[in-house]
C-alpha cells in the first residue's frame, strides 16, 4: 500500500525547509479531530484548509479563504496529504523551494465529522479564535476540484441541555504563540494589541472596522530645537493626496481628507488587502505619482488622475501614470482601535506587518536627526519632513502641534471665489483665479494668481467655473478695484494651491503660482498658513 505522504516528501527536502519531513514507516493514531487553517504568503495568497483524517492531514487550497456568506461559495484545490506534524508548523519556507513564502496558523481547533466520501466532506469547526472559523462546512468535488460552501449554523445545535452553553472541544495541539508585546498595550485596554497579521489574536470581543476615521492633521512651523530633537519622529512630507485605507479582510476603501471615496479612481491600489491578507485594518498615508522623466514624486503627475471618474480613462491612466500609496499610520488593526497608542507604538506595529507591494509601501522613519533628514529631503525636491512627538496619540480630524510639517518653499491652500478673463493668447479663457482663505468674518481676498497652469488646466478650469457661476462677490469685504474689474464671480466651492514667496503686510500673496485643483480638501479645511 502506498505511503500517504509520498506526494509531499516528493516536493520536499528536510535539510532545504523548515517544514516537518518526516520518516517514512507507520503513521501516527491520532483522534481524527483536529483542524488547522494556515495563511500561506507564497507566489499568490491562499489559505490551506487541513482536516486530521486516518493519520494525516487531508489539505485544499483556499485562493479566497473560507466563504462567510452561504450564498458564496469557494474554490477549494486539493492538494496533497500533510503529516499531523505540519498542525504546528508556521514560519519561512525558503525562497525557491516548494511553497515558498510566510506561513501562519490563521485558526485551528477541533471538528466534528458529519459526513465524508469521496465526493463531499461535511464538518463543524470550533476554532480557538473566536467566531473566525466557528461553523458547518460542506466540500464538494466538482470534476477536477472542489468547492467549499458554508452552511447554516448556530452554535446551540450542540448545547448540553443542563447547561447554558457547551465548551466547544479543545485541541490536543499546541496554539500558536503569541506575537503581541505586552509593550504594544492600548493605555484604555487590557487585551494586547496584535503583532505581525495578528494571526494569533483573539477575535472575543472585537471592534468592528470603523466606517470613517478623519486623518490627524500637522501644524507649520519649523524643525524643533536641538534638545528636543530626540522627542520626535522624522517622516518625508509626501506631495500627494492624503487618503484612508480601510482593508476589511477582503477589500479596500480609500477616502480622502473630505471623506470623498476614490477607491475606483486608483484601481492599482485594491491589491493592498493581499499584503495584509484576510487582517482588516485601517491605514493612513499619502496617495502620490511619479514624474515619468525624472522618476520623482510629482504633484502635477497625480493631478491627471485626480479628477478622473470614467471607467475607460482610469484604467489608460492607471497603465500611463500609476500611484504609489505611502503608508505612515496605523489607525486599527483586527479589531482593535490603535489610536490611544503612541506615535512609537503605532509605528512598531505598522513596521511589522511588511506593507510593501508593487503600488504600496511603508516608508522608514527616523528617531531624531531632525536636519539631517531635512537636508535629504531637499536633495531628493520633496517637499520638507513631519516631525512627529514620539509620545503622542493619535488624534482624529484635529490639527495638532505634536506633529509639525517643516516645508523647504511656501505653499498655501485657497479657496477660488472668482476669475478674471484673459488677454493676448488667453484671450476667451482664464486670465487669473480671485483667491481665498476663510476668516473670522467669511472669505477674505488674499490675491489673484495667473501664472503655472497648463492648457489643460485652464480648460478644465472653464468648465468648473462656468457651473458655479454667481452675481456677486463672495469675498469679505472691499476688494482692490482693480481686481474686482471685469471680475467673474462663483460659489466658493473649489479648493487648490498655490507656491508663493511670502505674505505681504496687507495679507496677500506674493508671486503666487498655481500648482492645481485640490479635490481632497473641503473650503472648511483651508487655514491661513503663518
Amino acid at each position: 500500500m502506498p505511503d500517504k505522504l509520498d506526494a509531499y516528501r516528493s516536493k520536499r527536502s528536510a535539510d532545504r525547509t523548515a517544514e516537518p519531513v518526516p520518516a517514512e514507516g507507520p503513521l501516527p493514531e491520532g483522534n481524527d479531530d483536529t483542524f488547522v487553517i494556515q495563511e500561506h504568503h507564497a507566489r499568490r495568497l491562499h489559505w490551506d484548509f487541513r482536516l486530521e483524517r486516518d493519520g494525516v492531514l487531508v489539505s485544499w487550497a483556499l485562493p479566497k479563504g473560507l466563504p462567510d456568506d452561504p450564498k458564496k461559495n469557494h474554490l477549494a484545490v486539493h492538494t496533497e496529504d500533510h503529516p499531523l506534524e505540519y498542525a504546528d508548523f508556521a514560519g519561512e519556507i525558503a525562497k525557491g523551494e516548494y511553497g515558498g513564502g510566510t506561513v501562519e496558523i490563521w485558526d485551528r481547533g477541533t471538528y466534528e465529522c458529519e459526513k465524508w466520501t469521496d465526493r463531499e466532506v461535511k464538518v463543524v469547526l470550533h476554532g480557538t479564535h473566536g467566531d473566525r472559523s466557528q461553523g458547518r462546512f460542506v466540500l464538494i468535488r466538482t470534476g477536477e476540484n472542489w468547492l467549499i460552501h458554508r452552511m447554516d449554523y448556530s452554535p446551540d445545535e450542540n448545547a448540553d441541555p443542563d447547561s447554558k452553553a457547551a465548551p466547544a472541544k479543545k485541541s490536543t495541539k499546541k496554539t500558536a504563540t503569541k506575537k503581541a508585546s505586552a509593550k504594544k498595550q492600548s493605555p484604555a485596554s487590557s487585551t494586547s494589541t496584535p503583532g505581525r497579521k495578528a494571526t494569533s489574536a483573539n477575535t472575543s470581543g472585537a471592534e468592528p472596522l470603523p466606517e470613517l476615521i478623519r486623518p490627524m492633521l500637522a501644524t507649520l512651523g519649523e524643525l524643533p530645537p536641538s534638545r528636543d530633537d530626540e522627542k520626535f519622529g522624522y517622516e518625508m512630507k509626501w506631495d500627494g493626496l492624503r487618503a484612508v485605507a480601510y482593508a476589511d479582510g477582503t477589500k479596500v476603501r480609500l477616502k480622502t481628507r473630505n471623506d470623498l471615496d476614490v477607491t475606483g479612481t486608483y484601481p492599482e491600489l485594491a491589491e493592498l488587502q493581499e499584503s495584509l491578507g484576510s487582517l482588516p485594518a485601517v491605514l493612513d498615508g499619502e496617495i502620490v505619482a511619479f514624474d515619468a522623466k525624472t522618476g520623482r514624486i510629482s504633484f502635477a503627475a497625480l493631478q491627471q488622475r485626480m479628477h478622473v471618474r470614467d471607467a475607460a480613462q482610469v484604467r489608460r491612466l492607471r497603465d500611463q501614470s500609476p500611484v504609489t500609496y505611502l503608508i505612515f499610520d496605523l489607525l486599527h488593526l483586527d479589531g482593535r482601535s490603535t489610536v490611544g497608542l503612541t506615535y512609537e507604538q503605532r509605528r512598531e506595529l505598522l513596521e511589522s506587518l511588511e506593507l510593501r507591494g508593487p503600488h504600496w509601501d511603508t516608508p522608514p522613519y527616523t528617531g531624531g536627526g531632525g536636519r539631517k533628514l531635512m537636508a535629504e529631503s531637499k536633495k531628493q525636491a520633496l517637499e520638507g519632513v513631519v516631525a512627529k512627538r514620539l509620545t503622542s496619540r493619535y488624534e482624529p480630524g484635529r490639527r495638532s502641534r505634536d506633529w509639525v510639517k517643516v516645508k523647504h518653499s511656501r505653499t498655501q491652500e485657497v479657496v477660488v471665489g472668482g476669475w478674471q478673463p484673459g488677454q493676448g493668447r488667453r484671450a476667451g479663457t482664464i486670465g487669473s483665479l480671485l483667491l481665498g482663505v476663510p476668516g473670522p468674518d467669511g472669505l477674505e481676498y488674499v490675491g489673484q494668481v495667473g501664472t503655472g497652469f497648463t492648457d489643460e488646466m485652464l480648460a478644465d478650469l472653464a468648465d468648473r467655473t462656468r457651473r458655479i457661476e454667481r452675481r456677486t462677490s463672495p469675498f469679505a469685504g472691499t476688494m482692490p478695484a482693480k481686481d474686482s474689474r471685469d471680475a467673474r464671480w462663483v460659489t466658493p466651492k473649489l479648493v487648490g494651491e498655490v507656491r508663493f514667496a511670502e505674505w505681504t503686510r496687507d495679507g496677500r500673496l506674493r508671486h503666487p503660482a498655481w500648482r492645481g485643483l485640490r479635490p481632497d480638501k473641503a473650503p472648511s479645511d483651508v487655514v491661513r498658513e503663518s
